[in-house]
């Protein structure tokens, strides 16, 4: 089922990263580049919206992903105390914030379309597959 998300949120992505070329919207070519960073593709809201559906749905992963990052720096009792904590936390932000860029997308909000959760932006992203 992970392996099925992973693959639905890729094909959201791909297609949104295939569709800022259709806006001709790099970074260097903003309208406000001010608001951009080199990592930020700006005026992009297929990408906010593939990143708004993948967080949307794999919210539920936060616990355990949350739980391991605990483990793998401060140890297993840390991780079931304070990771499953974190983990319950993140749980609700990423839904909410999930849903807010799927409702959203269209609107360059927050300015430049940039991501509101940052650390990861996507949930697997800092995974090593």
């Amino acid at each position: 089922m992970v392996k099925k998300l992973a693959l639905v949120c890729l094909l959201v992505l791909l297609g949104a990263g295939l569709s800022s070329a259709a806006f001709g919207a790099e970074c260097g070519k903003c309208t406000k580049p001010a608001a951009c960073n080199d990592q930020t593709v700006c005026g992009d809201p297929l990408k906010k919206l593939g990143r708004g559906v993948c967080n949307a749905v794999t919210f539920p992963f936060e616990i355990p992903n949350q739980i391991q990052r605990t483990n793998n720096t401060d140890g297993p009792m840390a991780a079931y105390t304070w990771g499953l904590l974190k983990g319950v936390g993140m749980t609700a932000l990423r839904a909410v914030v999930g849903v807010y860029e799927i409702v959203t997308f269209p609107f360059p909000l927050p300015e430049g379309y940039k991501p509101i959760l940052t650390d990861p932006e996507f949930i697997f992203e800092d995974q090593n597959w």
